[in-house]
């Protein structure tokens, strides 16, 4: 399922989502290969800590990473969870969107 960006031109990539129970991470695949990602670990049963997230040169500028860490924030949402950003780039993301402060840790 696709998450919307901030800006409305910018296209919306196709996001999945893994998980062990240990870590888990949002990303985007084109033709099989993972141009974008953004990674967490867990931290109890009630916190994941976002700990990377990288995209791919061919995609930087579309919005992705804010896309990323959308999809992050619902799934926070639908499992009432609790997010640490400790990479530097979602960090300075939930520092500027005051609609992620209910579920930052």
């Amino acid at each position: 399922m696709p998450f919307d960006g901030a800006n409305e031109h910018k296209q919306n990539m196709d996001i999945q989502h893994k998980d062990n129970g240990q870590k888990g991470m949002f990303y985007v695949a084109v033709d099989g290969k993972t141009e974008a990602e953004m990674t967490y670990v867990w931290s109890g049963d009630q916190r994941i800590i976002i700990d990377h997230t990288a995209v791919s040169e061919a995609l930087k500028g579309q919005g992705i990473g804010k896309q990323l860490v959308q999809a992050t924030v619902v799934f926070a949402r639908e499992k009432q969870l609790k997010i640490l950003p400790l990479c530097p780039f979602a960090r300075s993301v939930f520092d500027k969107t005051s609609d992620y402060q209910d579920v930052l840790f």
